[in-house]
């Protein structure tokens, strides 16, 4: 799940700016996915993030691990429930690939909370 292969004649929709710890969403840290038809391409320039997968909305325990160090990327596919976390010095972005134009509709999802 690390890298599942976007596919070729999907284009990159939207890109992040670089977040730092001080600038990251809070939204990124805590469970949230990517919309249907949309895959995150998180890439990391400095530091750490560890990527978390989780089977649903409502798991706590992640099913999945992915550290991702400086100069790597990874994957997360449509509507996959996940969060993240960064070291100290982490600067990452993320890049929304989708096969459609998205316009202005969003591009992930946090979870509701009560």
């Amino acid at each position: 799940m690390s890298h599942q292969r976007i596919p070729a004649h999907w284009t990159i929709q939207r890109s992040t700016p670089f977040f730092t710890k001080d600038t990251v969403p809070a939204a990124l840290l805590s469970h949230h996915n990517t919309a249907q038809g949309v895959f995150g391409q998180l890439c990391v320039m400095e530091g750490t993030v560890t990527y978390y997968g989780f089977a649903n909305s409502d798991a706590t325990e992640p099913e999945l691990e992915v550290v991702i160090k400086a100069g790597q990327f990874a994957t997360s596919p449509p509507q996959y429930w996940h969060r993240i976390e960064m070291s100290d010095d982490a600067q990452f972005n993320i890049n929304f690939w989708s096969d459609a134009d998205k316009g202005s509709q969003p591009l992930f999802h946090a979870k509701k909370t009560n």
